[in-house]
């Protein structure tokens, strides 16, 4: 299974950033892959549901993310079904000197043809799309994040 994982490390308080990022919504300004992110239920805690749509190698994908746990400010872990993918994106947030660190990681699962392809996604040539996706998108969290 491809995983996505990375530390940033910003200025900006604890509080603030777990405000920014427990509003799934605003992936549209950091995960370059993220065409579009709505609300669809709750209040942004455990059962809360985001519509989300994003692209990836040319492909759009839409996945109802469900947030499965929230522990503010310090984690939340949503889960994104699909037809084709099951994402589970888990935010560890810590205090870092005056700032904040933040540890991001994403698993994909495949469904279908593509699951059966799934566990070969790993292998370096076929994982640098996903590396290429983590790299982009933590620079568009530093980004972000950097403006808080």
């Amino acid at each position: 299974m491809p995983t996505i994982e990375r530390t940033v490390e910003t200025t900006a308080d604890l509080d603030a950033v777990w405000s920014y990022l427990s509003d799934f919504t605003t992936t549209t300004e950091w995960d370059p892959g993220t065409v579009q992110t709505v609300r669809s239920s709750g209040d942004g805690g455990v059962g809360t549901t985001y519509e989300n749509t994003s692209e990836f190698n040319g492909r759009r994908t839409e996945l109802t993310y469900t947030v499965v746990e929230h522990a503010a400010p310090h984690r939340i872990v949503l889960r994104g079904e699909g037809a084709q993918v099951v994402a589970t994106d888990t935010m560890t947030l810590s205090a870092h000197g005056s700032g904040t660190r933040v540890h991001y990681r994403a698993v994909l699962e495949f469904r279908g043809l593509l699951g059966l392809v799934g566990p070969l996604m790993s292998l370096p040539l076929l994982n640098r799309p996903f590396v290429k996706l983590g790299d982009e998108a933590e620079l568009g969290m530093c980004d972000a994040l950097a403006r808080l």
